[in-house]
């Protein structure tokens, strides 16, 4: 009798046992996550050029043919199948709270290393300007001699399009028929940029656009099935940048100012010229506000010499996200802000305007690209 007790409660102990690792085995990942964080030459290496590469085609393989985002319909039944649980269990919370905990972290726990295996360890991979061997800071003179370089490129593209200067662009396409073109700015970028060679395609209109833009997002990367999911509900001229922005993503550039830079190179490399103008314009915005930060005068020195329609298009842009303001946004911002603090971005939303460093340098070191 007393072998058989012993027998059965060594059983319930491994059994316990294992389900106390599964919980918490989110705490593996993390320390994972600050070991990744002092090694990035090693994340790049094992991670980002390697294994990544291989998931994240598979999923746009798998999923980049479906005609709707299987992702947004993931996290759908995910919401719902979570819901129902919490009703389902509701009372164990407190009459087997031991287990009901236990079941709940373990759920939490593989979804934290499924985000991760499948995407978020890229927040740890190593910088974007050393990869292409370029400066990291730049001087207020070189911000100036960039943005005179971005007005002439701007206002070239712009006359191109619209022969009256005063006039916005109006992109012709459908929104539909933009996502479908926003590979081949790939395709032209890898030709001198071989990092950026970007195959399968796998850019979807969000199913959630509009609940989307009352957050204040225009897009997104799902990581579990590697689709790009873009607001198709933004301006037409605005979607090349944006959804441009979302494939640097699937390329495993987590970091929000080097998705802002790679998506903006492959729209000015873009044949068609509605995907030029968009990312000319991308740049010149970022760099003209950082200089009104640094220096107000040469600000409205170089203000002058830009195509009014251009700043139409702007108007654009800033009309239609006040037309979504509400009071819940800078909630989803700050939640937004936190959660890119934790995955190893310190400047949190900031660190999308980090972008200037990168053109900057890009524009100043590689004069032959201008």
């Amino acid at each position: 009798m007393e072998h058989q007790f012993t027998l059965e409660f060594s059983i319930f102990m491994g059994m316990s046992l294992k389900r106390i690792v599964l919980a918490f085995s989110f705490v593996f990942v993390w320390v994972l996550t600050k070991i990744l964080a002092i090694n990035p030459e090693w994340t790049e290496q094992v991670y980002s050029n390697s294994l990544y590469t291989l998931i994240s085609k598979l999923c746009r393989y798998a999923f980049g043919w479906v005609p709707f985002s299987v992702g947004d319909v993931f996290y759908t039944l995910v919401v719902l199948l979570l819901l129902r649980w919490l009703i389902k269990n509701w009372r164990r919370s407190y009459k087997d709270f031991k287990n009901w905990i236990l079941e709940l972290l373990t759920g939490v726990s593989f979804i934290y290393l499924a985000f991760h295996c499948f995407w978020a360890f890229n927040y740890y991979r190593q910088p974007l300007h050393v990869n292409l061997e370029m400066g990291k800071d730049y001087s207020t003179e070189q911000l100036v001699s960039v943005t005179e370089l971005l007005i002439e490129s701007s206002n070239n593209a712009h006359e191109a399009l619209q022969n009256m200067d005063s006039l916005k662009v109006e992109v012709p396409y459908s929104k539909k028929d933009i996502l479908d073109m926003t590979q081949k700015g790939y395709k032209a970028l890898s030709k001198s940029i071989p990092l950026f060679t970007y195959k399968p395609s796998s850019i979807k209109a969000s199913l959630y656009s509009l609940p989307l833009t009352y957050m204040g997002f225009s897009g997104y990367l799902n990581p579990f099935t590697n689709e790009a999911q873009v607001d198709i509900l933004i301006p037409k001229y605005q979607l090349p940048s944006t959804a441009s922005h979302e494939v640097a993503h699937q390329l495993g550039y987590a970091a929000e100012n080097e998705a802002n830079f790679i998506g903006m190179l492959a729209c000015i490399h873009h044949p068609d010229p509605y995907f030029n103008y968009s990312g000319q314009v991308f740049g010149l915005r970022y760099c003209l506000n950082e200089l009104y930060l640094r220096d107000q005068e040469a600000y409205q020195q170089l203000r002058t010499k830009i195509r009014p329609g251009i700043f139409k298009n702007f108007k654009e842009s800033r009309d239609f996200w006040n037309s979504y303001e509400n009071p819940l946004e800078p909630l989803f911002k700050t939640t937004y802000d936190s959660y890119l603090k934790v995955n190893n971005q310190n400047k949190g939303i900031e660190s999308y305007s980090y972008v200037v460093a990168l053109i900057v340098n890009y524009y100043d070191e590689t004069p032959t690209k201008r």
